[in-house]
């Protein structure tokens, strides 16, 4: 629209974990959708039932106010303050959707606060859209991950042994996101066993569990994240003159419990509330 893409981003060079695992995912998804529509009768019950789809509603908000509530109010704009055991449990569930490690995210997006749709900014929809909705990932920024940035950003999360120990080996985090497959499919088998279910019908209800609860949940709160990001920054109204482009959005406002009252969010980031007009 106006900007380039940040000077820091290294041109044609992919950043391949993000890249493959988005696309990975996303084709997941869309085969699982397909299958629903045009496979095979008998492959349906292992895809959907409708236990695992209201699991699936629900965990777009539990799993996405780990994101929130915990990455974006507590972590990076310090909103509110919780018992330790609790800030480690709702970081974990921002950790099972997917978006990096804590130190990570916060880093990112204090830098977006900085420079908020300037050209240093991440992921401004004022280059594109596509770009402020998932292109960013996709490549190289020297600055979003490095280490100056992640002392200077995010200094007071690297001081926590916890979110320390993650950053040194990010692959800590495989823990939580691959870990929680086996716990979505016992939650669905057990169930259904309990209810009176034969061994193969709860087999199916623990799968059917994974795809909805693990994989589709997860696109979902990717996309609910990555519209605050675009559509919050491109429609709705301003009640502050904040010198960049945040809105607030109605939409955007359901899909994410409040995080679309963007422009109310920029105008004080550190209030744990901004739902007004």
């Amino acid at each position: 629209m106006s900007n380039p893409v940040p000077a820091a981003v290294i041109p044609l060079r992919p950043n391949w974990t993000y890249m493959i695992t988005i696309t990975l995912v996303h084709v997941l998804g869309l085969m699982i959708l397909l299958s629903l529509s045009l496979g095979p009768t008998s492959w349906r019950p292992y895809l959907f039932n409708w236990t695992s789809f209201v699991t699936f509603v629900i965990c777009i908000h539990l799993f996405g106010q780990g994101i929130t509530i915990g990455y974006h109010r507590l972590l990076t704009h310090r909103s509110f303050k919780t018992p330790k055991w609790m800030e480690r449990i709702i970081a974990i569930l921002g950790i099972c959707s997917m978006q990096d490690t804590p130190p990570r995210w916060v880093c990112v997006h204090r830098m977006h606060h900085v420079h908020s749709d300037e050209i240093p900014d991440p992921h401004s929809p004022r280059v594109n859209f596509w770009w402020s909705h998932f292109g960013w990932l996709m490549f190289i920024n020297r600055e979003t991950y490095s280490i100056a940035s992640l002392q200077k950003f995010a200094k007071d999360l690297l001081r926590d042994d916890f979110y320390m120990k993650l950053e040194t080996n990010p692959y800590r985090q495989f823990i939580f996101i691959f870990g929680q497959v086996p716990v979505f499919f016992l939650f669905g088998f057990l169930l259904r066993l309990i209810l009176g279910g034969e061994l193969a019908v709860s087999l199916q209800a623990g799968s059917a569990m994974v795809v909805w609860g693990v994989i589709m949940r997860v696109i979902a709160v990717w996309h609910i994240t990555w519209s605050v990001n675009s559509l919050s920054h491109m429609f709705g109204y301003q009640n502050y003159d904040t010198k960049e482009d945040s809105r607030n959005n109605w939409f955007v406002a359901l899909m994410s419990v409040g995080e679309g009252w963007h422009n109310n969010h920029h105008e004080d980031p550190s209030a744990a509330s901004v739902q007004h007009r």
